[in-house]
């Protein structure tokens, strides 16, 4: 496929599993042997994606991604997206805190075929702890 192809996945895959929170579509989108490199090792295919996408959701049902950038050359795909959600419920064991966030992710995916095989997601993780209070931002003393 080409890189154009390979990007309207992308954003069909942003469109339509995420922003919908329509995990039964991993299937779809995630090629049999998918790895998400910001896993452990452990599940592939389609079940990585709803493994890592189920826990986003769980802590923030409202979670929308928006697309600020998308660039590609051969069968890679590079993302930047905005995230924006609630969190409602509980994230790597902390309990909700009901606060809205925004943070910054960028992926580098690889397509094969035309279903996404890899993803080396970089997720603003420090910034995401920073908004729900876990971490303190600079110069503020942590709680």
């Amino acid at each position: 496929m080409s890189t154009e192809e390979n990007k309207v996945i992308l954003r069909r895959w942003l469109d339509e599993l995420i922003n919908k929170n329509n995990l039964a579509l991993a299937d779809e989108f995630m090629d049999a042997s998918y790895v998400n490199h910001f896993l452990p090792p452990g599940p592939t295919g389609p079940d990585a994606e709803r493994q890592i996408m189920g826990m986003f959701f769980s802590a923030f049902p409202d979670l929308q991604g928006t697309l600020e950038d998308i660039l590609g050359e051969g069968d890679k795909v590079v993302t930047r997206v905005t995230w924006r959600g609630s969190n409602t419920g509980s994230l790597m064991g902390m309990p909700p805190t009901g606060k809205p966030v925004a943070f910054q992710g960028i992926n580098i995916f690889r397509l094969a075929n035309g279903k996404i095989a890899e993803n080396w997601p970089q997720v603003d993780m420090m910034g995401l702890m920073q908004q729900l209070g876990p971490v303190p931002t600079p110069g503020q003393s942590p709680s």
